[in-house]
């Protein structure tokens, strides 16, 4: 059936959706290749700890691997702009504030349930600290290029 007949019965006909939206550039372009960067270097890392020592720090080691296939779900969710992907970016954003946050205290106030190092451990210190500013600045750029609060904005 190619649509629903209107007023002359012809059949009615509709052009496909199409997202005219311009794609990611500048900062939200900045902050996806961050996100991607990090997603491949987590996952590395994990893969290679847990292939080589995984019974030296299961917990870490599992945990670094949990943490790569959050950065790249988030960095999916970040790179497409449809409603879906952006709820599952902030779910995966959300979880990985949690995670750095949660691992990093525990990290700190039970070393010995940490012999090795996660992506997560003492707040990311390994790697700059950036994993505990990178989820806050993800939830802000999420804020930020929201469709619905941009077209508030322009409203206005």
């Amino acid at each position: 059936m190619a649509g629903v007949a209107g007023m002359t019965g012809e059949p009615l006909r509709t052009a496909p959706a199409t997202d005219d939206r311009p794609p990611a550039r500048g900062a939200g372009l900045v902050v996806v290749a961050v996100y991607v960067v990090f997603a491949l270097s987590a996952t590395a890392r994990a893969g290679v700890q847990l292939i080589r020592d995984a019974s030296e720090a299961p917990l870490a080691y599992g945990l670094s691997a949990f943490a790569a296939l959050v950065y790249v779900v988030a960095a999916v969710g970040l790179a497409h702009n449809g409603r879906r992907m952006r709820r599952i970016a902030t779910t995966a954003v959300v979880v990985e504030l949690v995670g750095v946050v949660v691992v990093g205290a525990v990290s700190l106030m039970v070393p010995e349930l940490f012999p090795r190092e996660t992506v997560w451990s003492h707040f990311g210190s390994g790697y700059g600290f950036v994993p505990l500013v990178l989820p806050v600045v993800g939830l802000f750029w999420l804020w930020r290029s929201s469709p619905g609060r941009v077209a508030r904005a322009s409203e206005r």
